[in-house]
């Protein structure tokens, strides 16, 4: 008997943690089963690897069980999963799915207007906007993107406004002044305990970060509100939000590969993301779609058949998009839709 949607929401939260520590396993979604290459109606927790090796090229501890509590599983080759930051020409006003990005950084595309407390933004990715948490706030962001020949300030149009930090993998605190002088207090304390007499001594505990992540969003606020437009390239005006169901069709308008279409294939995705060297994040509750973007197309909304906003494209590989949910995006910035 297949399992509910829900009830396989309930294992994937469970198991999504121990099936990211397995060898070559890249993500976990809820998808449907592929089998002899055709999709099936059945549900499935889907783990997505780099590369589909022979079960005897993995070791037994690594391998994907065909079932977890009677829910079966499936294995989807994606290769690796990378933000998308790459290279075009320069727009006035300038529309969603164009050239946009951090005076520093390649380029990107810009998204789509937004706003809060009455003035207007770009919203697109913290990588493209905010160079991966190493941006500051009034930072010039330029359309095009460095890349696609804009120059600072002549193709200034927007200074970032704010943005949603990035946890990375390996960045809980480590060696931080904070733990330095945490320590140092202790030690005092106990020596102060010592010379009272006390046998009690106090212990020092680092209390690890969230490492797992939501969104790759950030703000930019427009320098002259002529110089943009509130459509999108080759899609039109945004009717409004909404959220992406699995086997949704939906649409983008990117900077590198323009507009292109595809299919919510999994939700409840948990997804480790590469932002280069030594740097990788931990993405959870994310939508993944099949291969519609590339290299530069990060910080492209997407949309449903209706011009529905429903996520923002920020990483992926050649076979796979993956896309934060527009409700957490527009949460976590308190950011909303121009009238």
């Amino acid at each position: 008997m297949n399992s509910s949607l829900e009830e396989i929401r309930v294992q994937l939260e469970k198991s999504r943690h121990d099936l990211l520590k397995l060898q070559n396993v890249v993500a976990t979604g809820i998808g449907y089963k592929t089998v002899a290459g055709k999709v099936t109606s059945e549900l499935s927790i889907i783990c997505s690897v780099e590369v589909k090796k022979a079960k005897n090229k993995i070791n037994s501890s690594d391998l994907v069980p065909p079932f977890i509590n009677n829910i079966p599983t499936d294995v989807n080759p994606v290769g690796i999963l990378r933000a998308f930051q790459a290279p075009t020409g320069r727009f006035r006003p300038a529309p969603g799915g164009v050239s946009i990005g951090h005076f520093q950084i390649t380029a990107g595309t810009l998204g789509c207007l937004v706003k809060k407390n009455d003035t207007v933004y770009i919203l697109s990715n913290n990588h493209v906007l905010a160079n991966s948490n190493e941006a500051s706030a009034g930072d010039a962001i330029l359309q095009p993107g460095l890349y696609d020949g804009g120059q600072n300030p002549a193709d200034q149009i927007a200074v970032l406004s704010e943005f949603i930090p990035i946890h990375f993998i390996g960045d809980e605190n480590g060696g931080s002044p904070s733990c330095g002088i945490a320590k140092s207090v202790t030690s005092i304390l106990n020596a102060l305990a010592s010379l009272a007499g006390s046998t009690t001594r106090l212990r020092q505990y680092r209390i690890q970060q969230q490492t797992e992540n939501t969104v790759d969003c950030a703000i930019a606020r427009v320098l002259n509100p002529d110089d943009v437009s509130n459509e999108i390239l080759s899609i039109g005006e945004i009717a409004g939000t909404q959220e992406g169901e699995l086997g949704m069709a939906v649409k983008k308008s990117g900077r590198t590969t323009g507009l292109t279409n595809g299919t919510i294939d999994q939700i409840d995705v948990s997804a480790q993301v590469s932002y280069g060297t030594n740097k990788t994040a931990l993405f959870t509750n994310q939508l993944l779609a099949g291969a519609m973007s590339q290299g530069g197309d990060s910080g492209s909304v997407v949309l449903n058949e209706n011009n529905n906003v429903v996520g923002l494209l920020f990483a992926g590989s050649d076979t796979t998009t993956i896309i934060n949910r527009i409700e957490n995006v527009f949460d976590s910035l308190a950011i909303t839709l121009p009238e």
